[in-house]
């Protein structure tokens, strides 16, 4: 995507930007973008352009790692290495040349995105830092892979990459459901991103690291090595899940008695109310255990009239509120070949 150009505020760019500076500090002596709200709440001296500018920082702020591909005394043009797009940045306080990075966070200044104001907790590299600011944007494709997401085009690829994906790990295993002892899951899982290691480059998803040569390693999540078994499940919408003790408690579904066992009770209630732990596994073992679903449900919640057919949805959006407030979005994003090439190139001196 090539940089916006200015919109129709463009003739009024300067004050805003003047204007834009002042709410700038204005939230920063508030708190930061998360006291927007109290903000706005206090200042009764706002006019509505500046509450609908505060509205847009508030929900529309871009978070990523930026790179000067064009500067002149207006404004640079920066490309994120996170999201894959280019920005216009005007205010710019100091000045950068091509070739130098920033990290931190953008504020759209105007309704069309064609000019965006820094937040003023920016980071400046230099360009012979370019490793490191590459490997500090794939770290955060990697925490916070909503950034990446941003950009429609990323979306796109990573629904494409996941279903050739899953694909392979379906031809790989035999199954796209696992129960591994959990000493041995990463080394079943990274044995099958070595034997696939073409396809998986340049991609990362949930529980994988990217090294700076491309390639997709398998990291078990913190914890989990105190638990017997891992479930590995690789759905069609939710992507690749990873989820403690499964085999306990496909177990119980498969024996429903073993629901009197308070070991087994607790795995369920644990993946109640774990906001980690998607709806996904619970709707899978109820369909595969329907008569055993309901029993397990009926002596762990102690409700004798539960039923999965009528009570297992309602159960989920209320044990899980946070999974129904979004659109799913693949598990696996995309990385930008520029992102890995910085990543790639050799230390400058």
């Amino acid at each position: 995507m090539g940089a916006p150009q200015a919109g129709r505020d463009g003739g009024q760019l300067p004050r805003l930007i003047e204007r834009g500076e002042a709410l700038r500090q204005a939230v920063a002596d508030a708190g930061g973008l998360a006291a927007i709200g109290r903000l706005l709440a206090s200042r009764r001296d706002l006019t509505r352009a500046d509450r609908q500018l505060l509205l847009g920082w508030r929900d529309d702020a871009v978070r990523g790692v930026f790179e000067v591909r064009a500067a002149d005394p207006a404004a640079i043009t920066a490309a994120n290495l996170v999201d894959d797009l280019e920005y216009r940045v005007v205010g710019l306080s100091r000045q950068l040349a091509t070739g130098m990075f920033l990290s931190g966070m953008l504020l759209p200044l105007t309704e069309d995105d064609a000019a965006w104001l820094t937040s003023g907790t920016e980071t400046v590299h230099p360009a012979s830092a370019a490793r490191q600011v590459a490997r500090l944007a794939i770290d955060m494709a990697t925490r916070e892979p909503e950034l990446v997401f941003r950009n429609p085009d990323k979306v796109k690829q990573g629904w494409e990459h996941m279903r050739r994906d899953r694909e392979e790990f379906l031809a790989f295993f035999g199954a796209d459901e696992l129960v591994l002892p959990t000493l041995e899951a990463e080394g079943r899982l990274n044995a099958y991103y070595r034997r696939r290691r073409d396809a998986a480059l340049a991609a990362r998803g949930r529980h994988r690291t990217v090294s700076e040569s491309g390639e997709t390693t398998f990291v078990m999540p913190a914890g989990f090595f105190e638990f017997d078994t891992v479930g590995i499940i690789y759905d069609e919408l939710d992507g690749f899940v990873v989820v403690p003790e499964y085999g306990m408690l496909r177990e119980m579904f498969a024996e429903p008695g073993l629901a009197t066992d308070q070991a087994h009770a607790s795995v369920l209630r644990a993946y109640l109310r774990e906001d980690s732990i998607p709806p996904l596994p619970l709707r899978r073992l109820a369909a595969a255990y329907p008569q055993g679903a309901d029993a397990v449900f009926r002596r762990v919640l102690g409700n004798r009239g539960f039923t999965w057919t009528q009570h297992g949805e309602a159960l989920l959006r209320k044990r899980k509120p946070g999974y129904y407030e979004s659109d799913p979005v693949p598990s696996v994003a995309v990385l930008s070949d520029r992102v890995m090439e910085l990543a790639r190139a050799r230390r400058q001196a």
